[in-house]
């Protein structure tokens, strides 16, 4: 597995090492062994999720400000334009922004560690998101970012406008959002 810095401190891509041939592919999608070795991360993961969006589909920018959750996420399925905004605010990236694709296609995965807001654009027809989390998912505790803060200046490669759910409509722009310390 290669990893990759992206423009956010502790924000990583990881490139797994594909071995395929004329009947298809293989790889180790996780390690827990390898991943502390290449990442200096040493964490339990405590709960897998997998969703299925269509093209346009715009989910996020989610935290938890509470039981905040590390997430390593990949595309099983199709391909998404990923965002990471840093919320950390003793962070010299505090508000910036990091965006990676992310597809079935590259198989590339990003960890994303506690202390930052996430959130993905569905590119293709459809497309299958999983992650796993380093803590369960606290509804009480989810907050919600603005997508389209202008503050975050995300370039979101959009063509219509994102089908978002009620919730992510109403986020909340970075200078009135709970940050971490």
């Amino acid at each position: 597995m290669k990893v990759i810095e992206t423009g956010l401190p502790d924000v990583l891509l990881l490139e797994p090492r594909v071995f395929g041939d004329d009947r298809g592919f293989f790889y180790e999608s996780f390690n827990a062994k390898t991943f502390a070795e290449l990442t200096g991360v040493a964490t339990a993961f405590v709960q897998d999720n997998h969703s299925k969006s269509a093209r346009n589909v715009l989910r996020g920018l989610h935290y938890q400000i509470r039981q905040s959750q590390g997430k390593l996420v990949r595309v099983t399925a199709g391909e998404v334009f990923d965002v990471v905004v840093d919320l950390r605010k003793s962070s010299p990236s505090f508000g910036k922004v990091t965006a990676e694709i992310l597809s079935a296609e590259n198989k590339r995965q990003l960890w994303i560690p506690p202390g930052f807001a996430h959130g993905f654009l569905v590119m293709s027809e459809s497309a299958e998101f999983l992650y796993k989390t380093t803590d369960y998912w606290a509804p009480e505790h989810e907050r919600c970012l603005l997508w389209n803060d202008p503050a975050l200046s995300i370039e979101w490669p959009l063509t219509d406008a994102p089908l978002l759910s009620a919730k992510d409509a109403q986020g909340k722009p970075l200078a009135e959002a709970e940050v971490f310390a």
